[in-house]
């Protein structure tokens, strides 16, 4: 564990998509405020983020944007949290929606999440307790997920998105990355070329991320195998993550997750 060296960075969370296969769901409703295990999935998402010791925020918004806006001003009061517009929502994808945050996210390193992934907070932890400078939280074992990652023996990302043959991937992207303050302009200059023209806001943020490999930036795979985490894109998958999130979520700080940590590396205790 790196708690005492760790310094957290900031949040961006892109929930500007309608998310249109869970259907009625998100008609009178942004996808991420859907309630799973009696929580809202966006304030799972930022109490995990919290407890991690993640103070800054940075949203990024388009369907139902005041409805989040309202439910964030009052369930986090006080919390640091920059609002940015994606007016184009229902015609571009995440790299323009990503690149949208940029002047907000200024200097920083950066942790990138999806908002309609629910995921354990132990993955959060985890993550950022990491010294990986670029990286993404693969699932070698899971299905439940079209970003699949081709990754060699070091870990290092050789290839990822859509189109990578299942055969030959490692696992599937879960929709969290890390990106650092030296890599983000490099991102954003790639993500600036890519979309020059307005008929390629649709491109993922994955294809950017390939570019940059290809041009000689480490990108890593960093394995949550067997950790608690689903994308929510169907109501099937909404159903999944009912089954697996069964309470609302409770806000565990770093100081009580070492305590809980080094008692399970010391084993059970008499009974």
């Amino acid at each position: 564990m790196t708690y005492d060296s760790y310094r957290p960075p900031m949040a961006v969370i892109l929930a500007d998509g309608m998310n249109a296969r869970l259907g009625p769901m998100t008609d009178s409703t942004a996808a991420c405020m859907l309630s799973v295990g009696g929580s809202v999935i966006l304030e799972r998402m930022i109490r995990n983020c919290l407890s991690c010791g993640i103070s800054r925020f940075v949203l990024v918004l388009g369907h139902r944007a005041d409805d989040i806006t309202q439910f964030v001003t009052k369930a986090f009061r006080g919390v640091r949290v920059t609002y940015v517009t994606n007016d184009r929502y229902r015609d571009s994808n995440t790299a323009h929606a990503l690149s949208l945050a940029a002047a907000a996210i200024g200097s920083s390193e950066f942790i990138r999440i999806d908002a309609n992934v629910v995921f354990d907070a132990k993955i959060l932890r985890q993550f950022t307790d990491s010294d990986l400078p670029n990286a993404l939280c693969i699932d070698r074992k899971s299905a439940d997920g079209k970003m699949k990652v081709v990754a060699d023996d070091q870990n290092h990302v050789r290839a990822l998105g859509k189109s990578v043959d299942p055969e030959t991937a490692q696992g599937v992207s879960i929709g969290i990355e890390k990106i650092s303050a030296k890599t983000a302009p490099l991102l954003f200059a790639e993500i600036a070329l890519m979309t020059e023209n307005a008929a390629n806001l649709n491109i993922d943020l994955e294809a950017a991320y390939g570019q940059l490999i290809e041009k000689g930036t480490d990108i890593y795979a960093f394995d949550v195998t067997g950790l608690n985490w689903t994308n929510i894109e169907t109501t099937e998958d909404f159903d999944t993550a009912n089954a697996i999130f069964r309470s609302p979520i409770t806000t565990v700080s770093r100081g009580q997750q070492r305590a809980l940590d080094e008692a399970s590396e010391d084993g059970p205790g008499p009974t």
